[in-house]
């Protein structure tokens, strides 16, 4: 039983000073962390994130306002993993009541695991003066207190969650974005025996974070890649690059960084920028442009933006066939409204959980409150993103909020956007992470999407988004085993389509070898090129009249994907074996490089059966039209022009854009449908809507 509550008001200033020997949680050693403040249960504060460090110095404060010292403050240290759930570095109680009033107090908290109490976690150094307060209504003025009273204590989960609502939703919204384009790397230093290196580049922006592919024994690399980050308030306008030596079975080496402040560049204008690496270690070469926020919100159901009949002729507006051409990366915008879940996992020993939801839309992110200690939660919020492709899957996951460790997944469910029916609201059952089976309980959402489809199509045949945090791939006996067999499957097509040519010469069927025989000779003695294209624009038209891709897709998904639940073991993160080690490192990246390879080909062997299947009419009639087009002007336009056409766009293609981002049209559109795979994880299991 607490001690009954001193009499008055008081005010409490704390300043957080800094961490000593915090906790590691990074592969690098290190840790991003920051720190949450508690009273009664609820965050009263939250500390700016100090990266890769493990001595952190913040120098912060804030101020609280409470009329009972009987509840101890509690402190709690995470490391920030962007896209992913926080890690728990340790906690702390602060015993208001032992406090000395009216001067300052330095205090030491030593961090502990309540699971591991033995383990040392490092301390936090902090400075906190306690006062009574004189002048509530003066105090109230001051926008960086907080208000605390007992009654807050008592009020409903609803109010709870409400506060929670309004403090994350600041946080979560961006006011610009970055693209980046990086080009080039100049005179790179060697830092490899071969007097190379194998260069890649990191890029941090607040808690964002980007990893290019790496360019192999060169110093003057070229990455030619492109991307967006999210330019926050909370997290300033300094990006950080550093470039790396990739090295396989040890640490990757250092090579050089430098820093950019992106307050000081123009908006709306593209900028060619010759970075040099600190201490003479070469140059970074970028494209970079800075522009407003695209249309991302939060809110109420009562004040989504498609549901306002005027806002919602704006946006229609906005994405009409007239707009084709201007600002082609915006694409559409999709509004999700985030209703209510039914019967999920209890994740809290009462039986209970503290559950919130995160959607993700390529990188976009953002979450709802948290609904404490129950079930059945009711969110109902409204979350706007803008489309920049749409063949995005808009990913909707629910957690458990823990308090001393990282949230506990309780399901997600994948919908690509070119599957949703708008306006209509629809209960899906969750899955599991890796999105194969079903795990328990349902959560209800309305989404709409509005685009414009010359947009969409020309999107297409651009290099898709990649996302900036994905796991690392790990060596999985099953993931080689299914990888393989997808592989042998698209083989033993092309094999039973072989033996079927072949009878035609064996004469098996009199019928069918006259038949082929006489085909042959007409198509032979006729060819012309533009039949290529007519072929596949006809079993396009074949497969639209006369096959059903969902039957196929069934038959692939009972025949292939026998999936099984299984837990990846964790990589050791320590070992004093370090020849060992090393070689383990290299089989284990060769196993990857297997495993990646047979996913690659196989993918690649889907995709091609999925477009001539159907299995998302919109680039099946975007094929069409391609085909079409192909075939009239092989039919109208001699070979030779078009290909002296091709020649001299493949040959000046450099000299009229020297910084050009390079891609092959066919892959970025096969990049775009679906293998088995995702067919199979973007397949939502519908539940019964209970009004």
């Amino acid at each position: 039983m607490a001690a009954s509550c001193s009499s008055g008001m008081y005010k409490l200033k704390i300043e957080l000073k800094r961490g000593h020997n915090l906790a590691i949680r990074d592969r690098g050693g290190t840790s991003d962390p920051y720190v949450k403040f508690k009273l009664s249960g609820k965050e009263v504060f939250r500390s700016k994130t100090i990266h890769k460090n493990l001595n952190p110095v913040w120098d912060e404060e804030t101020t609280l306002i409470m009329d009972c010292l009987s509840e101890p403050l509690y402190v709690k240290v995470f490391d920030y993993d962007f896209g992913l759930q926080d890690d728990f570095m340790g906690s702390a109680y602060l015993y208001l009541e032992s406090l000395e009033q009216h001067r300052m107090i330095p205090v030491t908290l030593e961090l502990k695991d309540p699971q591991h109490p033995e383990q040392y976690l490092g301390f936090l150094e902090l400075a906190v003066t306690l006062t009574p307060k004189d002048s509530p209504i003066e105090e109230r003025r001051d926008s960086t207190t907080m208000l605390l009273r007992r009654s807050w204590k008592r009020s409903t989960k609803q109010q709870q969650s409400m506060r929670l609502s309004e403090l994350h939703r600041k946080s979560q919204l961006w006011r610009g974005i970055v693209s980046i384009a990086l080009i080039e790397g100049r005179s790179l230093i060697p830092m490899d025996p071969n007097g190379l290196s194998d260069p890649y580049v990191k890029f941090r922006l607040g808690p964002q974070k980007y990893r290019s592919k790496t360019v192999l024994k060169t110093l003057s690399p070229q990455w030619r890649e492109q991307f967006d980050l999210h330019l926050y308030e909370e997290s300033g306008g300094m990006l950080e690059i550093t470039v790396w030596d990739k090295d396989t079975g040890r640490r990757d080496d250092f090579i050089g960084r430098c820093q950019l402040d992106l307050s000081t560049l123009a908006k709306e204008h593209t900028h060619h920028l010759e970075l040099p690496l600190e201490e003479s270690r070469g140059y970074v070469v970028l494209l970079l442009t800075l522009t407003a926020s695209a249309h991302v919100s939060i809110a109420d159901l009562s004040m989504t933006p498609l549901d306002d009949p005027h806002e919602r002729r704006e946006i229609l507006k906005r994405y009409s066939v007239l707009k084709s051409f201007s600002n082609l990366k915006d694409v559409g915008i999709v509004q999700v409204k985030v209703m209510r879940a039914e019967g999920l996992m209890a994740a809290d020993v009462t039986g209970k959980s503290d559950p919130f939801c995160v959607l993700e839309l390529n990188n976009d992110r953002l979450q709802t409150h948290t609904v404490y200690k129950n079930l059945n939660p009711e969110w109902n919020k409204a979350f706007t993103f803008n489309v920049k492709d749409i063949h995005s899957v808009l990913e909707v996951s629910v957690f458990d909020e823990d308090r001393d460790r990282s949230a506990d997944f309780l399901g997600k469910v994948a919908i690509p956007l070119l599957h949703i029916r708008n306006g209509e609201l629809k209960g899906y059952v969750l899955k599991n992470k890796g999105l194969t089976g079903p795990t328990k309980g349902t959560i209800y959402l309305e989404v709409d999407v509005i685009y414009n489809t010359v947009k969409a199509a020309l999107k297409t045949v651009v290099p898709a988004e990649q996302k900036y945090i994905e796991e690392e791939p790990k060596v999985s006996k099953h993931l080689l085993q299914q990888n393989f067999n997808r592989v042998k499957r698209c083989i033993m097509v092309l094999i039973s389509y072989g033996m079927y040519i072949n009878s035609c010469f064996e004469w098996e069927s009199a019928q069918r070898s006259i038949i082929s025989f006489v085909l042959f000779v007409v198509v032979v003695w006729n060819f012309e090129l533009y039949m290529l294209p007519l072929a596949l624009l006809l079993l396009l038209v074949w497969n639209y009249f006369f096959s059903s891709s969902k039957d196929t897709a069934d038959m692939s998904m009972e025949a292939m994907f026998e999936w099984e639940d299984e837990e990846e073991d964790k990589d050791d993160k320590d070992s004093e074996h370090k020849g060992f080690m090393n070689k383990l490192y290299a089989i284990q990246d060769v196993c990857i490089s297997v495993q990646s390879a047979l996913d690659e080909v196989a993918s690649y062997g889907e995709r091609m059966k999925n477009t001539v299947n159907w299995t998302v009419p919109f680039l099946s009639w975007l094929a069409i039209t391609a085909l079409s087009l192909a075939t009239v002007l092989l039919y109208l336009i001699p070979l030779r022009y078009l290909v002296l056409a091709w020649g001299v766009n493949k040959f000046t293609k450099k000299l009229r854009d020297p910084y050009r981002i390079d891609n092959n049209e066919l892959l970025d559109f096969l990049s775009r449908v679906p293998s088995d795979v995702q067919v199979v994880g973007n397949s939502p299991i519908d539940a019964p809507l209970i009004d």
